[in-house]
């Protein structure tokens, strides 16, 4: 898949827009994140430190939250970048939220290119994990 080609530009773009906004007193390192949902809306988010490092919230968690906030849905295409729009790779808490929100088939701009996350997440624990209540 060709991040040159639509979506990837806008989420790009919306993912640096975000990153703006990020709360990083202590790290001073701002992150933005952008994704499409299924039914077209595109949900952001930014990370939020606070004193308790263990604590913060990252761009990712901001943006999941944005999505069920505002109507739920399936992830489909998703970007993560720095302040300076370089596209990073979600920590592994992150990619767990990920697969959660928008499953195998989820689109994902990593730094070596656009990847399912099938192989951001290989062998993803999943509610299935879970066994039967």
């Amino acid at each position: 898949m060709d991040v040159r080609e639509e979506p990837w530009p806008t989420l790009r773009a919306r993912a640096v827009d975000i990153s703006r906004r990020a709360h990083s007193p202590y790290s001073g390192y701002a992150v933005g994140a952008a994704a499409l949902v299924d039914d077209g809306r595109t949900v952001v988010g930014c990370n939020v430190e606070n004193a308790s490092f263990g604590l913060t919230l990252c761009a990712e968690c901001g943006l999941v939250s944005h999505l069920h906030a505002t109507g739920g849905g399936r992830l489909t295409h998703f970007v993560c970048v720095d302040a300076g729009g370089e596209v990073i790779m979600p920590c592994g808490r992150c990619r767990q939220l990920l697969w959660e929100a928008g499953g195998a088939d989820l689109m994902v701009w990593t730094v070596t290119g656009v990847l399912p996350m099938t192989d951001v997440l290989p062998q993803a624990f999943t509610p299935d994990g879970l066994g039967r209540m």
